[in-house]
Order: C-alpha cells, then structure tokens, then sequence
C-alpha cells in the first residue's frame, strides 16, 4: 500500500534524487555493498564446496577435535560480524553525513 504524498513533497523528492549528493550517496552505498557481497558469497560458496568435495581437506585435524571445516565454519561468522562493523563504521563516516543533509534539505523543503 503506498502512501499519499503533496505535490510539493514529491516535487522536493524528486530534486533530491537528481542531486550530486544522492548520487554520491547511492554510488558510496554500491561502491561497499557490491564487492563485498561478492566476495563474502564466494567465501561462502567455497566453504560448502570444500565441505562437500574436499572431505580429507576439511577433516583435517589441526589439534584435540579441532579440523579444519570447524575453523572455517567459526570464520565464517567472524566473517560476518566483521563486515557488518566494518559497513557500520563506514556508513557511519562516508554515507551518513550526505543522508542527513538530504534529509534535511527535503524536511526544510516540506516545510516551506
């Protein structure tokens, strides 16, 4: 269900999403999320590869009842927690600072 908006609101919208900021913005956000969904989802593949096609490789004892698919499998979440910080601080440093001025610009532009 979408939401009824003014005509001066989505005028406002719109200018926004044509400015140099929104683009800068949109390219940052794509800039970090694409590679890096890339690469985490090629981690990921090759973990279940090498579970699935390379048994001896991942049983592999490295010491007590430690092998190797268990490391990989606890990296993966290391992984994970990694670049969810990671994309917190960025955001937080590269994207952040452009939203809330957009924002503010469309909150001043609605209120006029």
């Amino acid at each position: 269900m979408s939401e009824k908006i003014s005509v001066e609101a989505h005028e406002a919208y719109q200018r926004i999403h044509a400015s140099e900021d929104f683009a800068q913005l949109k390219k940052s956000y794509f800039g970090f999320v694409v590679p890096l969904t890339i690469a985490f989802m090629a981690w990921y593949l090759l973990y279940v590869l090498l579970s699935n096609y390379a048994g001896g490789f991942m049983g592999h004892v490295l010491f007590g009842n430690i092998n190797v698919a268990l490391v990989f499998g606890l990296l993966q979440f290391v992984t994970t927690f990694g670049i969810a910080i990671w994309y917190a601080l960025f955001a937080a440093r590269r994207m952040d600072p452009i939203a809330d001025r957009l924002r503010d610009e469309y909150e001043q532009e609605i209120e006029r």
